[in-house]
């Protein structure tokens, strides 16, 4: 499986806004169960949201709920993590995650594909 790319990370102020994306291959992309996850520094990977293969279904962390929306476009082969109301403990490295279970996991262990990251900073 070839390994997904993030993109749209950068510096932004506390109650603004940012789009994640996240590019893979034309077969991972229509076929898998997507999430993204991330990791601020001393703590562990954790889910953001998820989304399966058609779109049609979603799940979001309690935390970045009413806040943030998953989405994907299978025929440009991508998946979007728009970000609104940003909170400085939102700062952490973004993750996307490929998996190919049917049903869309929560934890990391359900991905089996990963990219490098991309890094979200909030200033206060």
């Amino acid at each position: 499986q070839v390994q997904p790319v993030e993109s749209g990370g950068g510096l932004v102020q506390a109650g603004g806004s940012l789009r994640l994306s996240c590019a893979a291959s034309r077969t991972t992309i229509s076929t898998s169960t997507m999430g993204w996850f991330r990791q601020a520094p001393g703590k562990e990977r954790e889910f953001v949201a998820g989304i399966s293969w058609s779109g049609g279904t979603k799940y979001y962390a309690e935390s970045v709920k009413g806040r943030f929306t998953i989405s994907r476009v299978n025929a440009k082969n991508l998946m979007y993590l728009q970000m609104d109301s940003l909170k400085p403990e939102d700062t952490a490295i973004y993750y996307c995650a490929v998996g190919s279970s049917l049903v869309v996991p929560t934890i990391p262990e359900g991905f089996s594909s990963w990219g490098q990251g991309t890094q979200v900073t909030v200033s206060s």
